[in-house]
C-alpha cells in the first residue's frame, strides 16, 4: 500500500500507532481518571468474588455453617458493587469514546477543508470521507470499548494469576507452563493481522472513492450508458475489499482457535490434577472451586485479549490513516507574521514572469513566462482556445496553487506574503461550473456574505436576473434546491452563483464563463448586471462568447500558456491573428471556443 502522496509506506507491526490518539484523549483527563477508578474497582471485585464462593462452598461442610447467611450476603453485596462499577465504567468510557471521535472528525475536517486543490489531485474525496467515517468508527470501538475491556482483562489476568498461586502453588505452576504456548501465536498471528487490517481499510476506502466518483457523476454515467462498466468497476474493488477482509477474518479465527484450544485443554488437565488433590485431602472442595473460577477468569481474559488484539490492530491502522490526513502537507501555507489587511483592496493585479505546471501534469506548462498588469477598476478579458491557460490565471490569483517561478501581486503585495483568507475575502468568483449547496436558495446566495439581510439578497437576485424564477419556486427563496442544485436548471444555478458574487461586493471580480449556461434573454439581463457590477471593480472575464467581451477595456489572447496578443476587440480583429480567426469562426460560422 502507499501513502497519500503515492509513495510506499512502511508497515508498523504493533499498536504504538494508537499513541497518536493521546493528544485528543488528554483533554478529558478527569473523565479518564474516574473511568480508571471504576475499571480497577470492577476488576478487584471480580477477583474477590471467587473467595466468597469458596467460603460458601466450604461452609456447607464445616462448623461455620451458621455463617452461611453472612457469606451469601457478602457475595450479594459484591455482586451489586460489581454491577454499579461496570455501569459507571461503561457510561464514562463510551462517552469518552464518542467525545474523542467527534474531536478527531472535527480536526480532520478542519484540516481537509483548508487543503488546496493540489492535495485533491493526489487523493479522492471519497477516500477522505471513508477515513472520516469508517476509520473513526473503528477508533470509537477501541476507545469506547476495547481499551477499557482490554485493561480490565489485563488486571483480571494479572490478579487471577497471583491468586492462583495463593490458592494452590502447585496447580498454578502447571498453568504457567501454558503461557508461552498461548503468547507465541498471539504475537506471530497478531503481526499478520495488523498488516491485513491495514490492507482491508485501504480497500474499503478505495471502494468508497469509486462509489463517490460514480454517484457524483451519475448523469454522465447514465448518459453514456456506462452503468454496466461502473457496476463492474465498483464490484471489482468491493470484491478485493471482501477478499482482504476474508484473509483478516481467517487469521483472527485461527488465532482464536489456537488460543482457546490451548487454554481450555490446559484447564482440563489442571482440574484433573486438582480433583486428585481433593481426594487426598491436599486441598478443600472450596479451594478447588476457587481455583477453577480463577482459572476460568484467567482463560477468559486471555481469550478476550486475543480477540481485542485484532480490534486494536485494525484501530492502529485506522489511526495511521487519520494521522496521515492530519499531518498532510500540500505545500501551501500562510506566512506566520503577515499583517492583517483591514482596508479594502484597490484591485491592482500583476503577474510577473509566472511559470506554472499542475502537479498532476508536471511536464506540461499551463503558464509559460506570463506577465500582465490589470489596473484598479479595469475590465480585462481572457480569451483563447481550451487549455490555453485562462482559468489557470484565476486559480493562481486565488492562490489555490503557487507558481513555480515568478510573482503574483495584488496592490503591489506578493500573494505569498498575505494570509489567503485576508485577500480572498476581497475577491468574488463566478466559476464555470457553479457550486450549489444542498440548502435553500436564500442560503446559497447568502454564501457570498453571511451577514447579508434578506433585502440585500433579494437585490442581488434582482441584479442577477434570478428573482423571477426564485419567487416562482414552491417556497420562494426558502425552497431547498437539492444536492448540488439538482432541482434547478443549469442557467438557474449560474444566476444564483452570479447573485452570490454580486452580494459579496468585493473589489475584484472573477468571471469564468459566467453566462455560458444562460439563454439569450437571461444572458442580456445578466450581462447588463455584470456590466454595472464591474464599473467600479477590477474584473477578469473568461468567456467563450466573444460578444460578452467586446466591451472589455482590454483583451488578452492566450495560446499554449502564453499571452500572444493584447488589445481591444477592434484592434485584435484588425491584426488578423488568432483572435480574428476565432472571431470569424464564431460570428460567421456560429462556432464557439472554450
Amino acid at each position: 500500500m502507499t501513502d497519500i502522496s503515492g509513495h510506499d509506506r512502511a508497515k508498523s507491526r504493533n499498536v504504538r500507532a494508537l499513541r497518536a490518539l493521546w493528544p485528543f484523549v488528554r483533554n478529558y483527563r478527569g473523565m479518564v481518571a474516574v473511568a480508571s477508578v471504576a475499571l480497577v474497582l470492577t476488576a478487584v471485585v471480580s477477583l474477590i468474588l471467587p473467595m466468597a464462593v469458596r467460603r460458601v462452598v466450604d461452609g456447607f461442610e464445616t462448623s461455620a455453617a451458621d455463617l452461611l447467611d453472612d457469606y451469601f450476603k457478602a457475595a450479594l453485596g459484591l455482586a451489586l458493587l460489581l454491577a454499579v462499577g461496570a455501569g459507571l465504567r461503561y457510561y464514562l468510557v463510551t462517552r469518552l469514546g464518542e467525545r474523542v471521535v467527534a474531536d478527531i472528525r472535527i480536526a480532520v475536517f478542519d484540516r481537509m477543508i483548508g487543503m488546496s486543490p493540489a492535495f485533491y489531485e493526489r487523493i479522492m474525496t471519497g477516500e477522505v470521507l471513508s477515513r472520516l467515517t469508517t476509520d473513526t468508527t473503528l477508533i470509537l470501538s477501541v476507545i469506547g470499548s476495547s481499551v477499557s475491556v482490554a485493561l480490565r482483562n489485563a488486571l483480571v489476568l494479572a490478579g487471577g494469576l497471583a491468586l492462583l498461586f495463593v490458592t494452590s502453588p502447585k496447580l498454578a505452576g502447571l498453568v504457567l507452563l501454558l503461557v508461552p504456548m498461548i503468547v507465541v501465536p498471539i504475537i506471530v498471528l497478531g503481526r499478520r493481522l495488523r498488516t491485513l487490517s491495514r490492507e482491508n481499510q485501504d480497500w474499503i476506502a478505495a471502494s468508497s472513492g469509486n462509489a463517490s466518483e460514480s454517484l457524483l457523476s451519475v448523469q454522465a454515467v447514465q448518459a453514456f450508458t456506462h452503468e454496466t462498466e461502473s457496476r463492474r468497476a465498483f464490484a471489482g474493488v468491493t470484491e478485493q475489499s471482501f477478499q482482504s477482509a476474508r484473509k483478516r477474518i481467517a487469521t483472527r479465527a485461527l488465532m482464536t482457535v489456537i488460543v482457546i484450544a490451548l487454554v481450555f485443554s490446559g484447564i482440563v488437565g489442571v482440574l484433573w490434577v486438582g480433583a486428585r488433590d481433593v481426594r487426598t485431602d491436599a486441598m478443600t472442595v472450596g479451594e478447588l472451586v476457587q481455583f477453577v473460577i480463577y482459572s476460568v477468569m484467567v482463560a477468559g481474559s486471555v481469550g478476550a485479549l486475543s480477540e481485542i488484539w485484532g480490534e486494536l490492530m485494525r484501530a492502529a491502522g485506522a489511526t495511521e490513516r487519520l494521522v496521515e490526513l492530519l499531518n498532510a502537507d500540500d505545500g501551501m501555507s500562510d506566512p506566520v507574521d503577515a499583517p492583517v489587511i483591514n482596508e479594502p483592496l484597490r484591485g491592482e493585479i500583476a503577474f510577473e514572469g509566472v511559470r506554472f505546471s499542475y502537479p498532476s501534469r508536471p511536464g506540461m506548462a499551463a503558464l509559460n513566462d506570463v506577465s500582465l498588469t490589470v489596473r484598479p477598476g479595469e475590465t480585462v478579458a481572457l480569451v483563447g482556445p481550451s487549455g490555453a491557460g485562462k482559468s489557470t490565471v484565476i486559480q493562481l490569483l486565488l492562490r489555490f496553487y503557487d507558481p513555480a517561478s515568478g510573482t503574483i501581486r495584488v496592490d503591489g503585495r506578493d500573494l505569498r506574503t498575505i494570509k489567503r483568507a485576508d485577500f480572498r475575502r476581497h475577491i468574488a468568483l463566478v466559476p464555470q461550473e457553479p457550486v450549489i449547496f444542498a440548502a435553500s436558495a436564500r442560503d446559497n446566495i447568502r454564501f457570498g456574505r453571511l451577514d447579508a439581510t434578506d433585502d440585500e439578497i433579494r437585490e442581488a437576485a434582482l441584479a442577477a436576473a434570478a428573482h423571477e424564477f426564485l419567487s416562482a419556486l414552491p417556497d420562494g427563496y426558502a425552497t431547498q434546491v437539492g444536492e448540488r442544485g439538482v432541482l434547478l436548471s443549469g442557467g438557474q444555478r449560474q444566476r444564483i452563483a452570479i447573485a452570490r458574487a454580486i452580494l459579496r461586493g468585493a473589489p475584484i471580480l472573477l468571471l469564468d464563463e459566467a453566462t455560458s449556461s444562460l439563454d439569450a434573454e437571461s444572458e442580456r439581463a445578466v450581462q447588463a448586471a455584470v456590466d454595472r457590477l464591474a464599473e467600479d471593480r477590477t474584473t477578469l472575464v473568461i468567456a467563450h462568447r466573444l460578444a460578452t467581451v467586446k466591451k472589455a477595456d482590454r483583451i488578452l489572447v492566450f495560446d499554449e500558456g502564453k499571452i500572444v496578443a493584447t488589445g481591444t476587440h477592434d484592434s485584435l480583429v484588425a491584426e488578423d491573428g488568432l483572435y480574428a480567426r476565432l472571431a470569424r469562426l464564431q460570428f460567421t460560422e456560429g462556432g464557439t471556443f472554450a
